[in-house]
């Protein structure tokens, strides 16, 4: 793993001094991957989550997309506030970025980090351990009772982490 690049992201979101700020998902699960397989797979988004209530658009989002580019150029940034990212799933209201976390689809994914006042915090609602033994299940709102289910089936699909990584188990 890149550190020095991996902590300059996160300082770069920490820059932005915005709420509940955090570097998640595919970002972070792909660089312990890479760093377990001794790999250097393409970085396809920075995904960038944080929470406010008070300004749900779009444009905000690819303003402080265009910010990050300012502060660290040429990264694919993705920021989404999950204020309003419950509507892509048809679920209730988030009430943190904590919510959307552990609304993700499946639990390597749902995984955040941050830096903050030097400190690295983890945010992990299903723990690390399917994440650090490249275990891939959904979560309970896209497990196999769920009609959301096929959300997470169609990721699997798209996805192939099982043909990038060695050793990754997959639950369908």
């Amino acid at each position: 793993m890149d550190d020095e690049s991996f902590l300059t992201v996160l300082q770069a979101v920490e820059d932005l001094n915005i709420p509940d700020a955090w570097v998640s998902a595919g970002y972070l699960r792909n660089k312990i991957w890479d760093a377990q397989d001794a790999i250097s797979t393409p970085v396809h988004d920075i995904d960038v989550i944080y929470f406010d209530e008070k300004d749900t658009s779009i444009n905000i989002e690819k303003k402080l997309e265009a910010r990050l580019g300012t502060i660290l150029p040429g990264k694919p940034w993705s920021v989404k506030n999950q204020a309003r990212m419950h509507k892509k799933n048809g679920l209730g209201p988030y009430q943190s970025s904590f919510d959307g976390v552990s609304n993700f689809p499946e639990t390597p994914t749902a995984v955040a980090i941050r830096f903050t006042n030097k400190e690295l915090e983890v945010m992990a609602p299903y723990g690390l351990s399917d994440l650090f033994r490249k275990y891939v299940r959904p979560t309970p709102n896209f497990d196999e009772t769920s009609e959301l289910y096929t959300v997470y089936l169609e990721r699997l699909n798209q996805k192939g982490w099982d043909e990038i990584w060695s050793k990754v188990i997959v639950e369908s």
